[in-house]
């Protein structure tokens, strides 16, 4: 089989699960192996392809691209590059992971449940394997329905608050960006080009300052609030906090890293121009975001808004990274994304296991875990680690390279008299040190101290559980002591991102 018709299984297997549950929906443990089956093949595939890939050659590896609507120049066009490689990769690992790690967490409803898992994951999937910006459009509203529908369900007490704030932030997104590819299109219309939502043809696009600004504009605003990034990010702490286990792990894993992928592929590379005259903003929001994201998660007092805030600081990194245009600060992004899609699944997992224990989410509630359930501790603080950026993990590899580059890139700057991105460069050092703060704090109330339960003595972890947790921490761990084979499949694709926004691509006339 070729790698394209590899790609394209790897796709549509979940649609094709989720039409097999429709066989073993009366039974619910059917529904479930039947689910982790398929995901589990769907990331051996992956892997495959990952194996295949080859970071020296320019380009897509495994596309596919046949004619949709030829009069609007759409096409299905579907490929492998290094900007979207690791997030294939992390998609389909995470899929089995999260099945798996919540089995018992989903009591009513479970085929229905399933389903939405695995079309969630197909839309998922779909928005980082496109390569023409129609076919992303509908993969990116897609998700959408899913996600409402497993907080609307499944989620807790204020689900319906939580998923109407959820849907009309990004409904909002949503048309924004609808609004910026009608006009992009249309622009390059005017200007003689033929009709195309190709990205290989819209990145070759010439247009004006004034467009490519009004434009980045609405791209930036859909894809800050996926991130999200302060101010647009209240959305996700009623996401996570009302999302049962499973949608947390999936929205922290793998949905926030829409927004910061759409930067990448999409939101920079089109608007170079633009890009540049808004990085003092972007970069400016990025650092608030690092630091206000950690000092909220510093007083939470609910474990599963601790580690939303978290996310908002850990992928404010991302944005600094891809802001910086250095080399090591974009792949440090691209670590960042996959290493915070890692260690956040752990951490919302364990969450989501204590909580079936002990039924509840304030940490005033429990104390001396350690002691009570000694495995459960380990795990926890190893992920408690990790998101702290403790060197041999992937948190360290991540934001080491981001603030590597983000200096790098500042200090030419300040020899100039720009002050402003060291001082900002500066600034998101002290998110190190918060994150320190609020997941130590976390650890030594939740881990260690007199032994608290809500309910009396906790059940110890079970195999499968112990399992899933293992898988996690041997990937941390691997991604943090061996960052080269990722990085280096990366790196052309860093390369070329970097040009294409440092490369002015105003029309000849407007020079």
């Amino acid at each position: 089989m070729s790698d394209a018709a590899l790609l394209n299984l790897v796709l549509f297997l979940p649609v094709v699960g989720a039409a097999l549950l429709a066989l073993v929906r009366r039974n619910a443990e059917a529904v479930r192996v039947t689910t982790t089956a398929i995901m589990t093949v769907q990331f051996v595939l992956a892997a495959v392809l990952y194996l295949h890939f080859d970071g020296t050659t320019p380009g897509l590896q495994a596309g596919t691209s046949i004619p949709w609507i030829p009069q609007w120049g759409v096409s299905y066009a579907v490929g492998l590059d290094g900007v979207n490689i690791l997030l294939v990769l992390l998609t389909a690992f995470l899929g089995p992971l999260v099945v798996l790690g919540a089995w018992t967490a989903i009591e009513k409803n479970v085929a229905l449940f399933h389903v939405n898992v695995l079309l969630l994951q197909f839309a998922m999937m779909g928005a980082f394997l496109a390569q023409d910006l129609f076919l992303f459009y509908l993969f990116w509203e897609a998700m959408l329905i899913p996600m409402f529908l497993i907080i609307g369900i499944w989620g807790g007490a204020r689900r319906s608050y939580a998923t109407v704030k959820f849907v009309l932030y990004t409904a909002f997104g949503s048309i924004l960006m609808l609004a910026a590819v009608i006009y992009l299109v249309w622009s390059l219309q005017q200007a003689g080009a033929a009709p195309s939502f190709a990205f290989a043809d819209l990145v070759q696009a010439r247009l004006p300052l004034e467009v490519q600004t009004t434009l980045l504009a609405a791209f930036a605003l859909s894809f800050a609030i996926k991130v999200p990034m302060v101010p647009l990010h209240t959305w996700l702490p009623d996401a996570h906090v009302e999302a049962p286990t499973p949608g947390s792990v999936i929205l922290a894993g793998v949905l926030l890293k829409m927004g910061t992928y759409g930067f990448m592929k999409l939101g920079f590379p089109l608007f170079p121009d633009a890009t540049r005259v808004f990085t003092p903003v972007l970069m400016t929001l990025s650092v608030v975001s690092i630091v206000y994201g950690a000092c909220l998660a510093l007083v939470q007092q609910d474990i599963k808004k601790i580690i939303a805030y978290s996310s908002i600081s850990h992928l404010g990194y991302v944005m600094l990274g891809l802001l910086s245009l250095d080399l090591a600060g974009i792949q440090g992004a691209v670590v960042q994304m996959v290493s915070h899609g890692l260690v956040a699944a752990g951490l919302f997992l364990l969450v989501g296991m204590i909580y079936e224990r002990g039924h509840t989410r304030e940490l005033s509630a429990y104390g001396g875990l350690a002691r009570q359930l000694p495995v459960f501790g380990v795990f926890f603080i190893i992920f408690t680690l990790a998101s702290v950026g403790l060197p041999t993990t992937s948190g360290f590899t991540g934001e080491f390279l981001v603030l590597l580059g983000a200096f790098t890139a500042a200090w030419p700057q300040h020899l100039d008299g720009n002050n402003l991105p060291l001082v900002l460069s500066m600034t998101a050092v002290t998110g190190v040190v918060l994150g320190a703060l609020y997941m130590l704090r976390f650890a030594l109330t939740f881990v260690f101290g007199p032994v608290k339960a809500p309910h009396g003595e906790l059940a110890a972890l079970t195999l499968r559980e112990k399992t899933v947790l293992g898988i996690l921490t041997v990937s941390v761990f691997a991604l943090g002591l061996f960052p080269d084979g990722p990085l280096r499949k990366t790196e052309l694709a860093a390369r070329t991102f970097q040009q294409l926004v440092s490369t002015a691509r105003l029309p000849a006339d407007a020079r």
